[in-house]
């Protein structure tokens, strides 16, 4: 442990790296000498937004190419709590081993979490969560040829129509015949898509053509129905019918992960903590939250989504706003620039939104390549370039180093 405990990061997703790096940055442009630090459990830096898709150990981005340039120290434990009276956390190792951090300012940024499903065989669901969660739903759908052929052996039922079940539904179908095709049972794939709503998520917007995707892949919807047993060749489901399944994959629900349920201050629905338009966490002095745990108001009284879109400006507020309070510099209020939505359609495309009524702006291949910009490039750290890292971690540069005019 240091001897100046300087501002700890608690986190090392999207939210958690860009907090550490704007922070960094406060501290190097006030020429003071305050260590930041950056607790989180993995290696790396897992782009989340692809982990529907097919390889998903590919995306990933150390986390040390991002923080060692810039001097950022890394501790690999998992924060197990956080005492704000003493102002200090404590983690754990993988080898069990617990220390104690004490911090000056702290930036919670533990990220979201799928709710776990709660039905009997929900052993046997899939999801796309976690890196882990993804990757051994790749090495499932792999093995399918090798599995015994019967009934559903390349059906999957994705749970939730919301924006990851539409994502994971539709690249689905491009996955599943991808390998059943060299077995000649390429036309044996089938997903259904099941949700307990009446239509598919994301509002009246772009529903006509995310219908029309869905209708374009074969996609079969079966809408106002839930799961209450999941065994591992098949759902049955609340309407009494049962799928012949091999594959499950639920994406219903989110909720905030981490040490945050322990703090005390209001909280959304999700169980995010809310903050305050410098992402304070209200109540308790010292600690800031950004990313999926934090919920924060944004234009017009709408709070901000769990996605990489807010975590990243998130980060950058929080840390930029927790070095300026240590420093006695001036915060900034979190204005994020404008909400967008890029939702994937696998081979049908892609529909592109805008505003929190979502008017769709693009579809179909144009739509798919802004899609692509985004997520492998827009939202992918600079590696190896302290420069260019801290240039980035100004809280008015947008991702992929355009600057908010």
């Amino acid at each position: 442990m240091s001897e100046n405990p300087g501002i700890l990061i608690v986190g090392g997703g999207f939210a958690g790296a860009w907090a550490a790096a704007a922070a960094t940055r406060a501290v190097r442009a006030a020429g003071a000498r305050h260590p930041v630090t950056l607790v989180a459990p993995h290696d790396d830096l897992v782009i989340r937004p692809r982990l529907y898709e097919a390889a998903p150990h590919r995306m990933r981005v150390p986390l040390d190419r991002f923080l060692s340039p810039i001097g950022v120290r890394r501790v690999k434990a998992t924060v197990t709590g956080v005492d704000t009276a003493a102002r200090c956390v404590t983690a754990r190792s993988r080898d069990g081993a617990e220390a104690r951090w004490p911090y000056e300012r702290l930036v919670l940024a533990t990220g979201s979490r799928l709710t776990a499903p709660r039905v009997p065989g929900a052993e046997h669901v899939h999801a796309v969560d976690t890196m882990e969660t993804a990757v051994a739903l790749d090495a499932h759908l792999r093995a399918l040829p090798d599995g015994p052929v019967t009934a559903g052996r390349y059906t999957a039922v994705v749970v939730g129509a919301g924006f990851t079940g539409l994502e994971v539904a539709t690249e689905l179908v491009t996955r599943l015949r991808a390998i059943a095709a060299p077995q000649g049972a390429r036309d044996e794939v089938r997903v259904v898509l099941v949700d307990r709503g009446e239509s598919v998520g994301l509002g009246t917007g772009p529903r006509a053509v995310i219908e029309g995707a869905l209708r374009e892949l074969g996609v079969v919807t079966r809408m106002s129905v839930t799961p209450v047993d999941v065994g591992k060749d098949g759902v049955r489901l609340s309407d009494g019918s049962r799928i012949p399944a091999r594959t499950v994959v639920w994406t219903a629900g989110v909720e905030a992960g981490g040490v945050a349920a322990s703090l005390p201050g209001a909280r959304d629905g999700l169980g995010r903590l809310k903050v305050d338009p410098y992402l304070r966490v209200g109540g308790v002095d010292g600690v800031y939250a950004a990313g999926d745990v934090a919920a924060a108001v944004v234009e017009d009284g709408h709070l901000t989504m769990p996605s990489c879109q807010h975590a990243i400006p998130m980060g950058k507020y929080a840390g930029h706003n927790a070095a300026a309070d240590l420093l006695g510099g001036s915060q900034a209020a979190f204005a994020p620039k404008g909400y967008v939505t890029c939702l994937d359609l696998g081979a049908a495309g892609a529909v592109f939104t805008t505003g929190y009524e979502r008017r769709v702006e693009l579809t179909g291949a144009e739509a798919k390549a802004r899609k692509r910009l985004i997520t492998e490039r827009w939202i992918c750290p600079p590696l190896d370039d302290p420069g260019l890292i801290l240039e980035e971690a100004d809280h008015l540069v947008l991702t992929g180093g355009r600057r908010v005019s």
